[in-house]
């Protein structure tokens, strides 16, 4: 695919770079480059300079911190026409980056270095309303996620998990110690919830996947 295409397709990915007047779009084409991250590769280290404004074009990245017993805890995951609401955050105080940031699958994004982020910031009021109301979007859902993590039962934030996790066929591609991991967990606990729903008909479990068979069911324990 050539730059132009990349471009092309960036802009169909984002609307919002329509809304960019011609001068302030052509300044975006011009410095907008498009890293690819293989599978496992760190998008960004703890405390790292946030060099670019990042946009998911395809792939996913999981955003996460490690406590201190070596456990990951999840914060969110980014996917394709995303974008990262801690980036952000730091681009806009000029600080690190608070967590870690690593690409789940080959992710290919678009990404503003911070000079043209920051020239579109203070010129551009299409941009900036949309980095803000993305952020704004973002930030929500970080809260959201803080109420589910502290004060929601483990057996609902693991139906849930499971449930965002699996694709129209039903079919979740993840290792009982990745939804552990995802939900503050360890994985014989995990484990053990997903035997006793295996056992109840709602899922069926196989070697590196688990299919919904009950998702009525399934969604009613992630109500609960």
């Amino acid at each position: 695919m050539t730059d132009a295409q990349k471009v092309e397709r960036w802009i169909d990915r984002f609307p919002l770079l329509q809304a960019l007047s011609p001068a302030h779009l052509q300044i975006a084409r011009g410095t907008v480059h498009f890293p690819v991250l293989d599978a496992g590769a760190i998008a960004y280290e703890l405390d790292g300079e946030c060099a670019n404004y990042l946009m998911c074009l395809r792939g996913r990245t999981r955003v996460f911190r490690m406590s201190e017993g070596g456990r990951e805890v999840l914060i969110y995951k980014v996917g394709p026409g995303g974008t990262c609401a801690l980036t952000t955050q730091c681009l806009l105080s000029g600080g690190t980056f608070p967590a870690q940031s690593v690409a789940e699958e080959r992710t290919e994004l678009a990404a503003l270095p911070v000079g043209t982020f920051q020239h579109l910031m203070g010129e551009s009021a299409a941009f900036r309303s949309f980095v803000m109301d993305d952020y704004t979007r973002l930030m929500s859902g970080l809260f959201t996620l803080i109420d589910e993590v502290a004060f929601a039962p483990l057996k609902q934030r693991l139906a849930q998990r499971l449930l965002a996790e699996a694709d129209p066929r039903g079919v979740a591609a993840v290792t009982h110690q990745k939804l552990a991991d995802d939900v503050g967990s360890v994985r014989e606990v995990v484990s053990r919830i997903l035997a006793q729903w295996a056992e109840a008909g709602l899922i069926e479990l196989r070697r590196g996947a688990i299919e919904i068979v009950d998702r009525t069911s399934l969604e009613a324990a992630g109500r609960r």
